[in-house]
């Protein structure tokens, strides 16, 4: 399945439309006992739902795809509102990814209903994805925040961390939003400093994933420990360790990059293919 954005619905829609109803920073879903299925149009009607009110995102292969904001809907039996992360196995790869595109566009049509300069109410431009204030002219546009993550190695240890917001435990890469004026590859060295207290060299571009939690774009990144003994800050990160690719602690699902760059280091290290 292949996932095309567009801004604007065609002209005429597809016969099957995927609905994603956007509430609480989860989604709508029917529930059919351990599996789930998303909203059809005649879903969205008989929830009492306006189809007019809602967000074009594209299609998946001839599906068109919208967003829609369910925030005042009283939910009933056999929907439910379930997570992104709970939703990961639940829905096709395509649908997933689609769906933190709608969590995005939704929440940013909430936040951005007027101006923040004067104050006026703002506006849908059509042709692009833009809010503009009919008032001052101001236009707004979806935030993306973006965010390095790395995954630090010495020799064959790679450097794992447990942060203060990890409550399952799990140990991970080490990762921080980028600062005005940063590039990423700055970013990626002070975060490192300060979260872990060792220097880095020889960074190394892994790969990118859109991380709708709640609008980052995560920039991956493989480097090499150039000096320095872990130091934590003892803020963000609680603690942090060598590990080697046969010793590892739990670590995140595969859902992440986080998971990729981890996976990755382990399949070199071991031989595996």
């Amino acid at each position: 399945m292949v996932f095309i954005p567009a801004v604007i619905a065609p002209a005429v829609g597809s016969v099957r439309a995927r609905w994603f109803l956007v509430q609480k920073g989860g989604l709508l879903v029917k529930v059919h006992g351990p599996s789930v299925s998303l909203p059809l149009l005649s879903d969205v009607r008989e929830l009492g739902l306006d189809p007019a009110l809602s967000h074009y995102l594209g299609r998946i292969d001839a599906d068109d795809c919208f967003a829609l904001d369910a925030a005042e809907l009283t939910v009933p039996e056999p929907w439910s509102v379930q997570g992104l992360r709970s939703l990961y196995g639940q829905l096709d790869e395509e649908a997933f990814a689609v769906a933190g595109r709608a969590l995005q566009i939704v929440t940013f049509a909430e936040t951005h209903r007027y101006c923040g300069r004067c104050g006026g109410p703002t506006r849908a431009e059509g042709v692009e994805r833009c809010l503009r204030c009919d008032a001052c002219d101001l236009g707004f546009y979806p935030r993306i925040s973006p965010a390095i993550i790395v995954l630090v190695r010495r020799g064959e240890q790679a450097l794992l961390a447990r942060s203060a917001r990890f409550t399952s435990g799990f140990y991970s890469t080490l990762a921080g939003f980028v600062e005005p004026g940063e590039s990423l590859e700055e970013t990626l060295a002070r975060e490192v400093r300060e979260e872990a207290g060792v220097e880095v060299a020889d960074i190394r571009y892994f790969g990118s994933q859109p991380w709708p939690f709640p609008h980052s774009l995560m920039v991956g990144f493989v480097a090499e420990h150039a000096g320095g003994e872990i130091q934590v800050d003892g803020v963000e990160i609680v603690d942090a360790r060598w590990f080697s690719a046969t010793e590892l602690p739990p670590v995140p699902p595969k859902l992440s990059i986080a998971r990729r760059l981890i996976d990755a280091w382990v399949n070199e290290v071991t031989g595996r293919s």
